[in-house]
């Protein structure tokens, strides 16, 4: 294995959506950061199965307006 060329492996801690917090080994920042994250295994639709639909930028009213009618009858 070369030398010098690895970045440096270090402890990092990790802070859930939910607040809770552990400690891993990482590459990223310096020795003692905090990683905080925003998407996680306890939150995130893909592991939970609870889709929640997030308006962000209106998008989701926008579309809810433009289709509002659609398939009714008058």
């Amino acid at each position: 294995m070369k030398q010098d060329i690895h970045p440096e492996y270090h402890e990092i801690s990790v802070i859930m959506t939910d607040g809770t917090e552990f400690k891993t080994r990482s590459t990223m920042g310096k020795p003692g950061d905090v990683l905080r994250l925003d998407i996680d295994p306890k939150s995130h639709p893909a592991w939970t199965g609870v889709h929640r639909l997030m308006d962000t930028g209106g998008q989701l009213a926008k579309f809810n307006k433009r289709f509002a009618n659609f398939g009714s009858k008058k």
